[in-house]
């Protein structure tokens, strides 16, 4: 069975790198719906963090890009996203939760899971790396400190 697990999850990541990112409705902080196909970074890297204020990782995850956000986009050029999933009932509390936590990255809500399904999130915090051509070329599930370090070597590989 762990086998059969194992060869699932390649063929999920395989199969969902090297591909453009899927279309799906969003709403930005302020309520207007845009595409995910807009989603672009003038060729330069991009990354898609899924994300709820109910989960613990997923805020350590963001705030540790917060922290070297600054630096990331001096260095590389690199756009972070972050896609809550929290729901209709939830997601008023996306907006206050951002502001005071004072992170400057672009934060979007897909409050019916739309994006998420598209994507094959089974479960946040889950992080993809975009290309300058908009391709996935890695992804991660869950944290633990210092994850983010990896994540920058990979931006750091991309922005070469």
């Amino acid at each position: 069975m762990k086998s059969l697990l194992f060869v699932t999850l390649v063929f999920f990541t395989l199969n969902l790198s090297a591909q453009q990112i899927p279309s799906a409705d969003v709403k930005k902080m302020s309520g207007e719906t845009v595409s995910t196909s807009t989603f672009q970074n003038d060729g330069k890297p991009m990354v898609i963090s899924f994300w709820a204020t109910w989960c613990k990782p997923c805020v350590k995850e963001l705030n540790a890009y917060s922290d070297n956000y600054e630096d990331w986009v001096e260095e590389t050029g690199v756009k972070i996203i972050a896609i809550s999933i929290d729901d209709t009932r939830s997601s008023g509390r996306v907006g206050p939760y951002v502001n005071a936590r004072g992170w400057e990255f672009d934060v979007y809500l897909d409050e019916n899971a739309n994006f998420k399904r598209a994507m094959n999130v089974p479960n946040v915090p889950h992080t993809f790396l975009i290309d300058g051509n908009g391709k996935i070329v890695w992804q991660h599930t869950s944290y633990v400190e210092g994850d983010e370090e990896e994540l920058y070597q990979k931006i750091l590989e991309l922005a070469k």
